[in-house]
């Protein structure tokens, strides 16, 4: 790294923040940098188990294409370790019963697949396979308090001993680069202030979404369905939500989703009612018929939040964002886990850079373009749902005229794969928002009819409207 980033090679970096963001930072950091030290607030557990520090790992995760291709770019192999560790992998349309836009999913062969299983053991190979490196160090327990160095350059940062409190002083940890990836609630914005910098400006948009979840074990031999799982996708018209998914050995997480103000409940009892609330009771008689294994978990840090590192202003070299510390989604879309990965492949090629210098700044862009596809995705659904707040929900002309094309394509995507393929595509951010405008999808978008589709779910495939 040279420039901004170092005028020799790196010596030390250091990662704030453990998680996925952070240990794929530090994966590729440890190709540039003589030593990486990841700093996590907590103590991580033996094995792939929820810590308190991933406050959503005990709700649905999904590791779109778009991540599944990073990871096994950064970490070879990785997705063949994760369906051995037993991580379900559904296609879809092929397995699921989708509603969305007022209108049932043909259930044709899979053109996109997810794996579903629990954060806590994505993690887990992650965390395994990256601090098996040498060059990588794990400080836990630790917090970050502050940063060292002011605003032309950050030289490390300032570590407490988590539950000390102000009884111990802060103790230095000098660094060449600093990444936080601390996650959506960073104080990185305070630190910098606090060296004599400018905090980035920030853009939000918060719909009020909340969403709750409850693991269950699947009815065991359904002649009734076929499918792994079930997706009810909210819209303006219907603000109600719900995603039934397998994570493995039988168990399936249930998600009901509801807007600020009328938020699924965390009482058992209270959350099975919420569920018909749906446009269709099939969520809610899977429900009935399957048992439950865990209380209900509740979830309302929803908001997306971008922090614009990009822009001019007076911030130092040396420290850089990634993760949700740089830009957090509604995480009802499922981009998150992929993002992160896509930000550390970036990261790498930022770094690896021969024809320009990887300046503090032009890295710091390389990781904002890296979410700009899921951005635009979230931010673009959400400001039209009602109530949505921030200032990232003003809409220009142009939005107007992508939206009514986009509406276009979700008319057609429930039954038409010349559309529905791209869409899904798009959707896990293994192709970029322009598949949708090539000329085949448009004709079909701007001149096709709205296919038909199955009138009520298509619980089995080869019933009338499904393959």
């Amino acid at each position: 790294m040279a420039d901004e980033l170092g005028h020799r090679r790196t010596r030390h970096a250091v990662v704030i923040g453990g998680s996925l963001a952070g240990l794929l930072a530090a994966r590729v950091l440890s190709e540039h940098a003589e030593r990486v030290t990841v700093v996590e607030r907590d103590r991580y557990p033996d094995g792939p188990d929820a810590r308190a520090g991933v406050p959503q790992d005990r709700h649905l995760h999904v590791l779109i294409e778009g991540g599944q291709r990073a990871l096994d770019e950064l970490l070879p192999g990785f997705t063949d370790e994760l369906r051995g560790l037993g991580a379900p992998k559904v296609g879809v349309p092929r397995d699921m019963v989708q509603w969305q836009n007022g209108q049932w999913y043909v259930r044709s062969e899979a053109t996109a697949h997810y794996y579903t299983g629990p954060r806590p053991q994505l993690e887990w190979l992650v965390r395994q396979r990256v601090l098996a490196d040498p060059r990588i160090g794990l400080v836990e327990g630790t917090e970050t308090v502050g940063l060292l160095g002011d605003s032309a350059r950050v030289r490390g940062v300032l570590l407490r001993e988590r539950g000390t409190g102000a009884r111990r002083e802060p103790r230095p940890l000098e660094a060449d680069l600093v990444v936080d990836a601390s996650g959506r609630s960073t104080r990185a914005p305070d630190w910098l202030r606090a060296i004599g910098a400018e905090a980035p400006p920030e853009e939000t948009l918060d719909t009020g979404l909340a969403y709750g979840t409850r693991i269950y074990r699947g009815p065991a031999d359904d002649p009734s369905t076929d499918a792994l799982g079930y997706y009810v996708a909210p819209n303006p018209a219907q603000v109600y939500g719900a995603v039934v998914l397998p994570v493995g050995d039988g168990r399936h997480l249930v998600t009901l989703s509801g807007l600020r103000g009328d938020e699924p409940p965390t009482d058992e009892g209270l959350f099975e009612e919420y569920a018909r609330k749906l446009p269709h009771p099939v969520v809610s008689d899977w429900i009935a018929k399957a048992e439950p294994l865990s209380p209900v978990y509740g979830f309302r840090q929803t908001s997306n939040i971008r922090r614009r590192y990009d822009l001019p202003g007076r911030r130092p070299a040396g420290f850089l964002a990634t993760g949700d510390a740089l830009c957090a989604f509604n995480p009802i879309y499922g981009q998150g886990m992929a993002v992160a990965a896509l930000a550390a492949v970036a990261l790498r090629k930022a770094l690896a850079g021969t024809r320009r210098t990887p300046t503090t700044r032009r890295v710091q862009r390389a990781l904002l373009d890296a979410s700009k596809q899921a951005w635009d995705i979230s931010a673009g659904a959400d400001k039209t749902m009602p109530g949505a707040r921030g200032d990232a929900v003003r809409s220009g002309a142009a939005d107007k005229v992508t939206g009514w094309y986009l509406r276009r394509v979700m008319d057609r995507a429930a039954g038409n794969p010349v559309v529905g393929t791209p869409f899904r595509a798009a959707l896990t951010l293994a192709a970029p928002l322009t598949v949708l405008f090539a000329p085949a999808v448009a004709r079909e978008v701007l001149f096709g009819p709205v296919p038909e589709t199955p009138a009520e779910p298509p619980l089995r495939r080869g019933e009338p409207g499904t393959a």
